[in-house]
């Protein structure tokens, strides 16, 4: 498939390159300077396949910053009569039709772009208006607390526009940012909120104390009244966890355990340490 990975099958060697099984495409050129080392007729390549300055489909083992349906914050190295020429990582730049443009694009500015198939020419192509294919809601496609790949498409006064899974816009609200994010910069995230008109809110963590038993709960609330500290860990007698905490030291264990994992504290020979980030929430 054009814009995309493939995995296909060596046909034939020439002086210039091997022909690979395109399938419905016919034979694929990939040239030589992309050719493994002891390269066999009848061995399966990964490829991206485009097409170069010629308009012939061609097979590149390079891969491209974005391929086609993803999104992608590019450098713009040049603009001529056709359109603006983005840096992909490719020998071949990429085309931003001038209609596909928003603002004019200029030399040496980078900007968020998503890749289609350009249906006239057949060939891959970018734009810069990306609500022509990008989701503004969720339509059901996420629910609370699913990972997510974002995309930081620009601050805004709320906080940052985002891209979710290269498919809809989402809201990082300012608050929910534990630190500064660049303009095209792709980080992991959740999604933490539907709202009743289907926009998307997400976070850089999912609230872990949501997900705390009530056991990992009331351990929590009495290390926050010690100042985040309490000389008890799983070596501490049963009659001490039994007058201190009101639970068997069974119970006590699985809570510290699980807050543990959460990374909400750490268990020393001194104690339990309430970790800061944690202290105030």
């Amino acid at each position: 498939m054009i814009g995309k990975m493939n995995t296909l099958t060596v046909l034939k060697e020439v002086d210039f390159g091997i022909y690979l099984d395109g399938g419905t495409l016919g034979e694929v050129l990939l040239p030589i300077r992309y050719v493994p080392e002891d390269c066999k007729v009848g061995e399966k390549l990964d490829v991206f396949l485009y097409h170069d300055s010629e308009d012939r489909v061609i097979a590149t083992t390079e891969t491209p910053y974005a391929k086609v349906g993803e999104c992608a914050y590019l450098k713009c190295i040049a603009t001529n009569s056709a359109g603006a020429f983005l840096n992909w990582g490719l020998m071949k730049d990429l085309l931003v039709p001038f209609n596909q443009q928003k603002p004019p694009m200029e030399e040496g500015k980078s900007y968020v772009v998503y890749l289609y198939m350009d249906d006239q020419s057949g060939r891959i192509a970018a734009s810069a208006k990306l609500d022509r294919f990008l989701f503004q809601d969720s339509d059901e496609d996420f629910k609370a607390g699913d990972a997510v790949n974002l995309l930081n498409a620009n601050k805004t006064d709320l906080g940052y526009k985002v891209i979710i899974n290269h498919t809809h816009w989402g809201l990082l609200h300012e608050h929910d940012a534990s630190r500064s994010l660049k303009r095209g910069e792709h980080f992991k995230g959740y999604i933490k909120n539907i709202r009743d008109d289907g926009k998307i809110d997400v976070c850089l963590h999912v609230d872990t104390r949501e997900k705390l038993d009530t056991t990992a709960q009331a351990i929590l609330k009495s290390l926050r009244k010690h100042d985040g500290f309490m000389p008890y860990h799983d070596k501490s007698s049963p009659e001490d966890i039994l007058r201190v905490f009101s639970m068997s030291k069974g119970l006590f264990k699985k809570g510290i355990g699980s807050l543990y994992k959460a990374k909400m504290i750490r268990i020393a020979s001194d104690g339990i340490h309430l970790h800061n980030i944690w202290e105030g929430k």
